[in-house]
């Protein structure tokens, strides 16, 4: 699919190449009140790759960001604890304290509390720079990256460390991950792109992590060429390398989400009225902002589902835009007890078993789209 009109959200290049084409959909980070019975405002969809930096990107964005801040899975807690282990691990912390500012994502999350516990306060708009800047999956949500970037290079001292955090678009590709894609999600970061981004501001990439969440999640360190500190070059190059030989920047390798897309929507589908004729009651779990476009694409409504609970108070009582599934709080999963319950967002699986055992406890089961359907086997 070659690209319109289009410019690079990093570079301004023009010559690239849509790679996943989703057609109109609704801003999934707008949930109408039940009462709103739309229609839906759609827009396009499209996944474009620059050809001069390859920097995956969101190719347009008419939609206004108003998505109420989720709840936080156990999951994302739980990697940030590691994440912050393994930073101060690697020395890539102030010994004996120091200022720490942070780029939040409108999905909530922080790891200030965790920071603090390490001697590192808060800085304020007086106190200039910060010793570490953390950005956790926020950057993508600046629809100008270079001037995102800078911000966050602006804002790190000159003998200070940037820490970003994002999933992956090798994990992405790998997994079939098509529905990361969403309106207000600017771009989608390869760790070699995003190393390239940091040296043309002159940051040297000094620390690579790799997590499971998500199927893949990097953080990455840097440090303005030339500071002082601790460097562990094989574990960039390791990313690099593996991320390089996936294909991250190859418009035909990374249009294979193209397929995955089909399959979801048509697998969940399929899926969903052979229960509905089976006579099995269903439900979803979290109303993500990736259930929209999976939804919208399968043309999944009320009838084959007839409600997605959700922990978020902001949430609840409102829909899912251009299908009209109502969002329920998690109590209402136990009081119509349904035989199947689609998780949206895999890595809850752990944390929605440990919660909900009354799901299985009552001969339910729950139902994964990773990015093909799963019906997950009974726990033991």
């Amino acid at each position: 699919m070659e690209s319109d009109t289009l410019t690079c959200r990093w570079c301004s290049g023009s010559d690239g190449t849509v790679v996943l084409d989703l057609g109109d959909q609704p801003a999934s980070d707008h949930f109408p009140a039940l009462d709103d019975l739309g229609p839906d405002a759609v827009h396009p969809l499209r996944m474009w790759l620059c050809a001069t930096c390859g920097l995956a990107q969101l190719a347009e964005d008419p939609t206004t960001p108003e998505e109420p801040r989720g709840a936080e899975p156990d999951a994302l807690v739980a990697q940030a604890r590691d994440a912050v282990a393994r930073v101060e691990a690697a020395g890539l912390l102030p010994s004996g304290g120091g200022s720490v500012t942070e780029f939040g994502s409108p999905h909530g999350g922080s790891w200030l509390d965790l920071l603090a516990a390490t001697g590192l306060e808060e800085a304020t708009a007086q106190d200039g720079p910060a010793d570490v800047v953390i950005d956790c999956f926020g950057l993508m949500h600046a629809a100008d990256q270079r001037a995102g970037l800078l911000e966050r290079a602006h804002a790190t001292a000159p003998g200070g460390v940037l820490l970003l955090q994002f999933h992956t678009l090798a994990a992405i590709v790998a997994d079939g991950g098509w529905n990361a894609l969403r309106h207000g999600h600017f771009a989608y970061y390869a760790t070699p792109v995003l190393a390239g981004m940091l040296d043309e501001l002159g940051f040297d990439v000094t620390h690579g992590f790799l997590f499971d969440l998500y199927g893949g999640t990097v953080l990455l360190a840097a440090r303005r060429r030339g500071a002082d500190g601790t460097r562990d070059e094989a574990s960039v190059a390791s990313l690099v390398e593996r991320e390089a030989a996936l294909g991250v920047t190859d418009p035909t390798v990374v249009a294979g989400l193209e397929d995955a897309a089909r399959r979801s929507a048509e697998e969940l589908r399929t899926h969903l009225e052979g229960s509905r004729d089976a006579g099995r009651a269903v439900m979803g779990y979290a109303a993500a902002s990736r259930a929209v476009p999976l939804l919208n694409r399968a043309g999944i409504g009320p009838d084959l589902l007839p409600a997605v609970a959700d922990a978020s108070p902001g949430k609840q009582g409102r829909r899912l835009p251009g299908v009209g599934v109502p969002i329920v709080a998690p109590e209402a999963v136990a009081e119509r007890r349904p035989d199947e319950v689609v998780l949206f967002v895999t890595d809850m699986l752990a944390e929605m078993r440990r919660r909900m055992p009354e799901v299985e406890a009552g001969g339910g089961r729950w139902v994964i789209v990773d990015p093909t359907v799963r019906v997950v086997p009974p726990a033991r």
